[in-house]
C-alpha cells in the first residue's frame, strides 16, 4: 500500500512539474512548482516510512526500567558469596596492561635503546641545561 502511494505521489510530482514548465507567468509556475515539491516530499517521507518498517533501527539497551515504583539495580561485578547462575559460571577477563600479569608493574625508570628517528638529538644536560646554553 505504501509503495503504491509513493508511486502515485511520484506521478503527481512529474505531472505538476511538466505543467509548471509550460506556464508563461511566474505566479502560475510558482504555484505548480510548490505543489510538485510538496508531492515529492510526501513521496520521500512515504518511502522513508516503508524503509523503516522493512529495516527497523537497532537499539542496544543496556538496561530497561519497566517497573513502576522502587526497584534495585545491581550493575557491578558479582561478589564471591553469590552462587553462579544456572546458565553457567561467568568468566570475567582480567584486565591486562601491556601484557603484564596481575601484580607486576611496568618499570618506567629503566633506560631503553634510542630509536632510529632523530639520531642527531642529544640528552639534556645536568641541572643547568646543555653546555652551549642555546635552547
Amino acid at each position: 500500500m505504501l509503495y503504491g502511494q509513493a508511486q502515485a505521489l511520484q506521478d503527481i510530482f512529474a505531472n505538476l512539474a511538466r505543467r509548471a514548465v509550460k506556464q508563461e507567468y511566474l505566479k502560475q509556475w510558482d504555484a505548480y512548482m510548490r505543489m510538485a515539491l510538496r508531492a515529492q516530499n510526501q513521496c520521500r517521507m512515504t518511502l522513508e516510512t516503508l524503509a523503516t518498517i522493512k529495516n527497523p533501527p537497532v537499539l542496544f539497551a543496556k538496561q530497561a526500567n519497566f517497573v513502576a515504583g522502587h526497584q534495585q539495580v545491581n550493575n557491578g561485578m558479582p561478589s564471591a558469596a553469590v552462587e553462579p547462575s544456572r546458565a553457567g559460571k561467568s568468566q570475567f577477563a582480567q584486565s591486562r596492561l601491556l601484557g603484564k600479569d596481575n601484580g607486576e608493574r611496568l618499570d618506567t625508570g629503566a633506560q631503553s635503546a634510542a630509536s632510529e628517528a632523530n639520531q642527531d638529538l642529544e640528552t639534556v644536560g645536568a641541572v643547568n641545561g646543555s653546555k652551549d646554553g642555546v635552547r
